[in-house]
């Protein structure tokens, strides 16, 4: 399993909350609680990573914790 940074906000716009994975490029998911839009983040991420194994292309190892964040 990988630990990748997932970025949680509301958009007013799309009355949800919407999960941003960075290190992996169009990587996004959304949900009507925070634990929804988290939980399908999660399951997008599997996603992606899985296209990107089919499609050769490079698995971006978690940068994880900055330490002087």
């Amino acid at each position: 399993m990988y630990n990748y940074e997932i970025i949680l906000y509301w958009s007013n716009v799309d009355e949800a909350f919407i999960a941003e994975v960075p290190e992996l490029p169009g990587c996004m998911a959304d949900g009507k609680t925070r634990k929804e839009a988290i939980e399908n983040a999660e399951r997008i991420i599997e996603e992606w990573l899985e296209t990107a194994k089919e499609d050769g292309r490079p698995i971006p190892t978690p940068k994880g914790k900055l330490m002087y964040a």
